[in-house]
Protein backbone atom coordinates (compact mmCIF):
# COMPACT_ATOMS: atom_id res chain seq x y z
CA UNK A 1 0.00 0.00 0.00
CA UNK A 2 1.40 3.45 -1.22
CA UNK A 3 2.41 5.39 1.95
CA UNK A 4 0.42 9.02 2.40
CA UNK A 5 2.27 12.49 2.24
CA UNK A 6 2.28 14.98 4.91
CA UNK A 7 -0.39 16.48 2.77
CA UNK A 8 -2.41 13.86 2.16
CA UNK A 9 -2.31 13.07 5.93
CA UNK A 10 -3.00 16.44 6.90
CA UNK A 11 -6.37 16.45 4.54
CA UNK A 12 -7.20 13.09 5.50
CA UNK A 13 -7.50 13.87 9.55
CA UNK A 14 -9.87 16.62 8.67
CA UNK A 15 -12.38 14.21 7.58
CA UNK A 16 -14.33 12.39 10.27
CA UNK A 17 -14.45 8.35 8.90
CA UNK A 18 -18.38 7.56 8.18
CA UNK A 19 -19.56 10.56 9.01
CA UNK A 20 -22.26 11.79 6.63
CA UNK A 21 -21.62 15.71 5.90
CA UNK A 22 -24.57 18.13 4.53
CA UNK A 23 -23.66 19.32 0.77
CA UNK A 24 -22.60 22.55 2.17
CA UNK A 25 -20.68 21.09 4.92
CA UNK A 26 -18.72 18.45 2.23
CA UNK A 27 -18.24 21.59 -0.62
CA UNK A 28 -17.22 23.98 2.49
CA UNK A 29 -14.76 20.80 3.67
CA UNK A 30 -12.96 19.81 0.24
CA UNK A 31 -11.86 23.37 -0.09
CA UNK A 32 -9.98 22.76 2.99
CA UNK A 33 -8.48 19.72 2.20
CA UNK A 34 -7.63 20.22 -1.90
CA UNK A 35 -4.12 21.37 -1.57
CA UNK A 36 -3.02 20.68 -5.12
CA UNK A 37 -0.43 23.19 -6.61
CA UNK A 38 -2.95 23.80 -9.56
CA UNK A 39 -6.72 24.78 -9.13
CA UNK A 40 -8.22 21.16 -9.06
CA UNK A 41 -11.28 19.71 -10.41
CA UNK A 42 -14.38 19.09 -7.69
CA UNK A 43 -16.43 15.97 -9.04
CA UNK A 44 -19.35 13.62 -7.32
CA UNK A 45 -19.55 10.14 -7.70
CA UNK A 46 -23.17 9.00 -7.38
CA UNK A 47 -24.24 5.54 -6.53
CA UNK A 48 -26.91 4.36 -8.19
CA UNK A 49 -29.83 1.81 -7.28
CA UNK A 50 -29.98 0.88 -10.82
CA UNK A 51 -28.26 -2.06 -13.20
CA UNK A 52 -27.27 0.05 -16.40
CA UNK A 53 -27.29 -3.21 -17.97
CA UNK A 54 -30.97 -2.90 -18.23
CA UNK A 55 -32.26 -0.51 -20.73
CA UNK A 56 -35.01 0.42 -18.39
CA UNK A 57 -32.72 1.52 -15.76
CA UNK A 58 -30.07 3.05 -17.93
CA UNK A 59 -29.77 6.90 -16.45
CA UNK A 60 -28.64 9.71 -18.52
CA UNK A 61 -29.53 13.31 -18.71
CA UNK A 62 -27.83 16.81 -19.41
CA UNK A 63 -28.02 19.59 -16.33
CA UNK A 64 -27.15 23.29 -16.15
CA UNK A 65 -24.90 23.80 -13.60
CA UNK A 66 -25.73 27.53 -11.87
CA UNK A 67 -22.11 28.39 -11.38
CA UNK A 68 -20.66 26.91 -14.46
CA UNK A 69 -17.76 24.36 -14.79
CA UNK A 70 -15.10 26.31 -14.10
CA UNK A 71 -13.25 24.95 -17.12
CA UNK A 72 -13.11 26.86 -20.20
CA UNK A 73 -14.93 24.00 -22.28
CA UNK A 74 -13.90 23.75 -26.13
CA UNK A 75 -16.76 23.01 -28.71
CA UNK A 76 -16.41 21.91 -32.06
CA UNK A 77 -19.66 22.69 -34.51
CA UNK A 78 -19.57 20.24 -36.83
CA UNK A 79 -22.43 22.67 -39.50
CA UNK A 80 -22.88 23.18 -42.41
CA UNK A 81 -22.25 26.81 -44.37
CA UNK A 82 -25.37 28.07 -43.87
CA UNK A 83 -24.87 27.61 -39.58
CA UNK A 84 -21.31 28.73 -39.35
CA UNK A 85 -21.49 32.22 -38.89
CA UNK A 86 -24.24 31.57 -35.81
CA UNK A 87 -22.11 28.53 -34.39
CA UNK A 88 -18.92 31.13 -34.21
CA UNK A 89 -21.10 34.30 -32.64
CA UNK A 90 -22.34 32.11 -29.96
CA UNK A 91 -18.66 30.97 -29.14
CA UNK A 92 -17.78 27.80 -30.52
CA UNK A 93 -14.13 26.95 -30.75
CA UNK A 94 -14.04 25.26 -34.19
CA UNK A 95 -16.29 25.28 -37.13
CA UNK A 96 -16.96 23.55 -40.08
CA UNK A 97 -17.19 20.55 -41.77
CA UNK A 98 -15.13 18.04 -44.00
CA UNK A 99 -12.12 19.41 -42.89
CA UNK A 100 -12.95 18.79 -39.05
CA UNK A 101 -14.12 14.87 -40.68
CA UNK A 102 -10.85 14.29 -42.42
CA UNK A 103 -9.18 15.29 -39.02
CA UNK A 104 -11.34 13.59 -36.17
CA UNK A 105 -10.39 10.43 -39.02
CA UNK A 106 -7.15 10.83 -38.63
CA UNK A 107 -7.01 10.97 -35.02
CA UNK A 108 -7.78 13.99 -33.57
CA UNK A 109 -10.20 15.10 -30.76
CA UNK A 110 -8.66 18.03 -29.08
CA UNK A 111 -12.23 19.18 -28.15
CA UNK A 112 -14.90 18.31 -25.15
CA UNK A 113 -17.79 18.54 -27.09
CA UNK A 114 -19.38 18.25 -30.43
CA UNK A 115 -22.20 19.79 -31.49
CA UNK A 116 -23.81 18.83 -35.30
CA UNK A 117 -26.76 19.40 -37.15
CA UNK A 118 -29.35 15.99 -37.59
CA UNK A 119 -28.32 16.38 -41.30
CA UNK A 120 -24.72 16.34 -40.36
CA UNK A 121 -25.12 12.93 -38.49
CA UNK A 122 -24.73 10.57 -41.74
CA UNK A 123 -21.07 11.56 -42.07
CA UNK A 124 -20.43 11.30 -38.24
CA UNK A 125 -21.84 7.51 -38.16
CA UNK A 126 -18.35 6.33 -39.38
CA UNK A 127 -16.06 7.87 -36.68
CA UNK A 128 -18.13 6.32 -33.87
CA UNK A 129 -14.99 3.83 -32.66
CA UNK A 130 -13.19 7.49 -32.38
CA UNK A 131 -15.68 9.77 -30.89
CA UNK A 132 -17.82 7.06 -29.03
CA UNK A 133 -15.00 5.72 -26.47
CA UNK A 134 -13.79 9.38 -25.71
CA UNK A 135 -17.82 10.42 -25.33
CA UNK A 136 -18.00 12.81 -27.81
CA UNK A 137 -20.32 11.10 -30.19
CA UNK A 138 -23.18 14.14 -30.65
CA UNK A 139 -26.29 12.99 -29.31
CA UNK A 140 -29.83 14.37 -29.65
CA UNK A 141 -30.83 13.14 -25.96
CA UNK A 142 -27.77 15.67 -24.61
CA UNK A 143 -29.24 18.25 -27.02
CA UNK A 144 -25.82 18.10 -29.15
CA UNK A 145 -27.79 17.16 -32.31
CA UNK A 146 -29.92 20.21 -33.19
CA UNK A 147 -31.07 22.71 -35.63
CA UNK A 148 -30.27 25.61 -32.91
CA UNK A 149 -26.66 25.63 -32.78
CA UNK A 150 -26.09 28.60 -31.09
CA UNK A 151 -28.29 28.01 -28.16
CA UNK A 152 -26.43 24.40 -27.86
CA UNK A 153 -22.79 26.08 -27.99
CA UNK A 154 -23.73 29.09 -25.39
CA UNK A 155 -25.28 26.11 -23.22
CA UNK A 156 -22.38 24.34 -22.98
CA UNK A 157 -19.91 27.83 -22.81
CA UNK A 158 -22.31 28.20 -19.47
CA UNK A 159 -22.28 25.13 -17.84
CA UNK A 160 -24.07 22.51 -19.53
CA UNK A 161 -22.60 19.06 -19.16
CA UNK A 162 -24.42 15.75 -20.06
CA UNK A 163 -23.55 12.59 -17.51
CA UNK A 164 -24.42 8.71 -17.98
CA UNK A 165 -24.23 6.01 -15.22
CA UNK A 166 -21.57 3.73 -15.60
CA UNK A 167 -21.60 -0.06 -15.69
CA UNK A 168 -20.68 0.00 -12.00
CA UNK A 169 -23.97 1.77 -11.59
CA UNK A 170 -22.05 5.29 -10.67
CA UNK A 171 -22.40 8.59 -12.29
CA UNK A 172 -19.51 10.61 -11.94
CA UNK A 173 -19.30 14.33 -12.87
CA UNK A 174 -17.31 17.34 -12.17
CA UNK A 175 -18.99 20.09 -10.80
CA UNK A 176 -16.43 22.86 -10.63
CA UNK A 177 -13.02 24.14 -9.28
CA UNK A 178 -11.83 24.32 -5.89
CA UNK A 179 -11.16 27.74 -6.26
CA UNK A 180 -15.22 28.74 -6.36
CA UNK A 181 -16.73 29.73 -3.13
CA UNK A 182 -18.06 26.99 -1.28
CA UNK A 183 -21.54 28.07 -1.74
CA UNK A 184 -21.07 28.04 -5.63
CA UNK A 185 -19.53 24.17 -5.41
CA UNK A 186 -22.96 23.33 -3.12
CA UNK A 187 -25.50 24.62 -5.42
CA UNK A 188 -23.60 22.64 -8.32
CA UNK A 189 -23.63 19.98 -6.40
CA UNK A 190 -27.71 20.42 -5.61
CA UNK A 191 -28.26 20.84 -8.70
CA UNK A 192 -26.90 17.18 -10.63
CA UNK A 193 -28.49 15.66 -7.18
CA UNK A 194 -32.12 17.40 -7.58
CA UNK A 195 -31.68 16.62 -11.72
CA UNK A 196 -30.44 12.57 -10.80
CA UNK A 197 -33.40 12.22 -8.56
CA UNK A 198 -35.94 13.53 -11.51
CA UNK A 199 -34.43 10.64 -13.75
CA UNK A 200 -35.10 7.73 -11.47
CA UNK A 201 -36.27 4.80 -13.44
CA UNK A 202 -39.56 3.08 -12.69
CA UNK A 203 -37.87 0.05 -12.91
CA UNK A 204 -35.31 0.97 -9.86
CA UNK A 205 -36.79 -0.31 -6.61
CA UNK A 206 -35.82 0.72 -3.21
CA UNK A 207 -33.12 3.23 -2.08
CA UNK A 208 -32.30 4.61 -5.02
CA UNK A 209 -29.21 6.98 -4.19
CA UNK A 210 -27.00 4.79 -2.39
CA UNK A 211 -24.00 7.06 -1.30
CA UNK A 212 -22.41 9.94 -2.46
CA UNK A 213 -18.78 11.17 -2.11
CA UNK A 214 -17.50 14.62 -3.24
CA UNK A 215 -13.82 15.07 -3.65
CA UNK A 216 -11.13 17.29 -5.79
CA UNK A 217 -8.39 15.56 -8.08
CA UNK A 218 -6.19 14.15 -5.24
CA UNK A 219 -8.02 15.19 -2.54
CA UNK A 220 -9.84 12.20 0.17
CA UNK A 221 -12.96 11.60 -0.66
CA UNK A 222 -15.91 13.13 1.16
CA UNK A 223 -19.02 11.33 2.61
CA UNK A 224 -22.47 13.72 1.82
CA UNK A 225 -25.32 12.75 3.44
CA UNK A 226 -28.14 11.33 1.29
CA UNK A 227 -31.25 11.74 3.23
CA UNK A 228 -32.40 14.89 0.93
CA UNK A 229 -31.93 13.56 -2.34
CA UNK A 230 -32.58 9.74 -1.42
CA UNK A 231 -36.27 8.41 -2.85
CA UNK A 232 -37.61 5.35 -1.73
Amino acid sequence: MAKLTKKQKEAQSKIESNKAYSVAEASALIKEVANENFDASVDLAVRLNVDPRKANQMVRGVVTLPHGTGKDVKVLALVTPDKEEEAKEAGADYVGLDEYLDKIKGGWTDVDVIITMPSVMGKLGPLGRVLGPRGLMPNPKTGTVTMDVAKAVSDVKAGKIDFKVDKTGIVHAGIGKASFEAEKIAGNARELLTTLVKLKPQASKGVYIKSIHMSSTMSPSVLVDTKRFTEQ
